[in-house]
């Protein structure tokens, strides 16, 4: 899962994010600071408060279709699916600090927050867990540690691999890859690794038996 890309199967397709209240911001904006205007609990603030509230709506009605639509296509297609175990409230963590200890990059941290929590990858999760399992499937978390760092070829590890947001180029062997797709091939591998000896997993269900197909 990423900014850039929502989510990146092994294969090499991937779902382009929505980016709902991006789309809906300069909108919504607007609204706020009509209603901001009005003199407080006035008709026109009322009126003023009831069209921020529809942009509102609208932004969670579109991003809980889409993710409704991607988790129930990729649930009936797939009977094992490999996921990055992310932290997604910590990742979206405010990076203001405190006026002792102030943070760094803060505009740009910001602007990641805002779009993890526009794309809705928590939520994406929470219906592909529960989907996978109405129709028999598993749908198992393995630890996200540089996933996108390895590469998939030599197994060379470093984050000079990771040249920019979208590109992969081992350092070792020279093999180029969009990064994205570089750790789904990783997460998939690591996933195959869980599900034949074992190892360590997050997920509430076994997870020893032979996967029919994955992604």
């Amino acid at each position: 899962m990423g900014i850039t890309r929502f989510a990146t199967m092994s294969d090499g397709n991937y779902l382009a994010p929505l980016n709902s209240f991006r789309r809906h911001e300069a909108r919504l904006r607007r609204a706020q600071r009509t209603m901001s205007r009005k003199t407080k609990f006035s008709s026109n603030w009322k009126k003023a408060k009831a069209r921020v509230q529809r942009i509102h709506s609208r932004i969670g009605h579109a991003r809980r279709d889409y993710l409704h639509k991607a988790t129930t296509t990729i649930s009936k297609n797939h009977a094992m699916v490999y996921i990055e175990n992310l932290q997604v409230r910590n990742m979206s963590r405010s990076a203001a600090g405190s006026n002792d200890a102030p943070g760094k990059n803060v505009r740009a941290k910001s602007g990641l927050n805002k779009a993890i929590l526009d794309q809705g990858w928590f939520e994406f999760r929470r219906q592909l867990d529960y989907k996978l399992a109405w129709n028999g499937g598993w749908l198992i978390a393995v630890p996200p540690a540089n996933t996108s760092r390895t590469c998939p070829v030599c197994g060379y590890v470093s984050a000079e691999n990771r040249q920019t947001q979208a590109r992969f180029v081992c350092i070792e062997c020279g093999f180029e890859e969009n990064a994205d797709l570089v750790g789904a091939i990783n997460i998939l591998a690591r996933g195959h690794r869980v599900a034949a000896c074992g190892e360590p997993v997050q997920s509430d269900r076994s997870v020893k038996q032979e996967p029919t197909e994955a992604i």
